[in-house]
């Protein structure tokens, strides 16, 4: 009788776990070298198994594809197959609990129903209104491209006439305090450099937040055309001193400003903030060499990882027509997969889905016209001063061989009137840091580092 009663027992407890409902939002905290990251997954069933999405809150990602959700046995199975993202939890009293792995790091990340608040930011250098200087929500236009940007323009007091600097912001699509991971580095550098006598312009990047354009389909080239006509209507204000315009570009910022002061005679300075001297095929090389050893990737997986990014970044070189480039590449990835060992990792995602997830990112106009560029070609022939600052510990944009690429163009083309400095402990966004992990931006209470903003201020008025 009781060997009866254990079997029954044993088949209750069997179909309560088939019937256990997972649909609906996960949510967890991942904590990296001392940070912690949100992590949500958002399961759906259907007709055969489970779908879902992940977001990750802190690093402003949302519905990323999961490429294969599983659930047997009370063990849920997630995975992100171009990530290199692997969840696997055990299903205990109303939680999973498991490990995140990633690329050969592995975190134990337990995950529950209840939806955890974001961790309070502490901002403490973003100012607040009111400001003791003039504000102005602003609109002009960029003819050539026949689209409006909106932008602000600060100055120390509304009349006057001041020496201004244009604000040119990084890679991908950012408002106009170049807004990233919970900081807003523009709007701290505008109110530091008006609090010292110069106006500032910075504005929202086409197609983002007020202003017109399709970001996607733009490269730097083109924003460098939003650059010119920023400095068009700065011209049309009294308040701005006409012989004093300059440009502070941060990070491909860095790589714009060069494209303008190099054709325009208006531009009298430039600062470059973790600017590139590098063609952008090295600096991709270098920037996943760094972040990759610093995420715990092994030299094995680097190592490969170089050698395929090389073939395709002399694929994109090489190129001269889109449907040769997307074939080429095509080619060139599908039979990496074939040959590789690692193939599988596609898990969930068929291997022609996988490659065409790569050629998109890899052929997108930007990232084609970025990985061919050299800002040599620019910075020859720029003959205003030029300060060029880069952080020590900038995992994005390595300094020591950026710099001396910087200095050796302008060098080349005869411009003497330059100052370039490696500040110490400093990351890519100019945060004082631990590592310069990308991973460590949005934990950082900093901004931008008051060292930083008086280098900067003092240069330019010094000028």
């Amino acid at each position: 009788m009781k060997k009866i009663t254990f079997i029954i027992l044993m088949s209750i407890l069997t179909v309560a776990a088939f019937a256990q409902d997972i649909t609906g939002q996960w949510n967890g905290v991942l904590k990296v070298s001392g940070m912690q990251l949100r992590i949500v997954f958002n399961i759906a069933k259907t007709d055969t198994g489970y779908t879902s999405t992940m977001d990750s809150p802190d690093q402003g990602a949302k519905g990323i594809p999961v490429t294969s959700t599983t659930f047997e046995n009370s063990i849920l199975n997630l995975k992100i197959a171009n990530a290199g993202i692997e969840y696997e939890g055990e299903f205990k009293e109303g939680s999973f609990v498991g490990n995140f792995k990633q690329r050969g790091q592995s975190l134990v990340l337990e995950l529950k129903r209840d939806i955890i608040a974001k961790p309070e930011v502490v901002r403490p250098q973003e100012p607040k209104k009111p400001y003791p200087y003039y504000s102005e929500d602003i609109t002009f236009r960029n003819e050539r491209a026949n689209i409006k940007l909106s932008g602000t323009l600060t100055l120390p007091v509304k009349g006057g006439n001041f020496p201004v600097v244009v604000l040119i912001t990084g890679s991908g699509p950012q408002n106009r305090d170049e807004e990233l991971m919970g900081h807003k580095p523009f709007l701290v550098v505008s109110d530091y450099l008006t609090r010292n006598g110069i106006a500032v312009l910075r504005y929202d990047d086409r197609g983002v937040a007020h202003s017109e354009g399709d970001f996607k389909a733009a490269t730097s080239e083109d924003f460098a055309s939003d650059v010119e006509a920023a400095i068009a209507y700065l011209k049309t204000r009294k308040e701005i001193n006409k012989k004093k315009i300059g440009l502070i570009g941060h990070s491909e910022g860095g790589i714009i400003a060069p494209m303008v002061a190099a054709k325009s005679k208006d531009v009298k300075f430039i600062v470059l903030l973790a600017g590139t001297g590098l063609q952008g095929n090295q600096i991709l090389l270098l920037q996943q060499e760094l972040i990759g050893r610093a995420s715990g990737i092994s030299e094995i997986e680097l190592q490969k990882s170089r050698e395929i990014n090389t073939d395709v970044f002399e694929i994109v070189i090489k190129s001269t027509n889109t449907a040769a480039l997307n074939k080429d590449i095509t080619d060139y990835l599908t039979q990496n997969f074939k040959e590789s060992p690692d193939a599988q990792k596609t898990d969930g995602m068929s291997e022609a889905d996988a490659v065409k997830l790569q050629v998109d990112r890899i052929t997108s106009p930007w990232m084609v016209y970025f990985i061919k560029y050299n800002p040599a070609t620019a910075l020859e022939k720029v003959k205003c001063p030029v300060l060029a600052l880069n952080g020590e510990k900038d995992m994005q944009v390595p300094p020591k061989e950026n710099l001396s690429a910087i200095k050796a163009a302008l060098a080349k083309g005869g411009n003497k009137n330059v100052t370039a400095i490696e500040l110490p402990n400093l990351n890519h966004l100019f945060q004082e840091c631990k590592t310069g992990s990308p991973a460590e931006y949005a934990q950082i209470e900093q901004t931008f580092s008051p060292v930083a903003l008086a280098e900067i201020a003092k240069w330019i008025n010094q000028k």
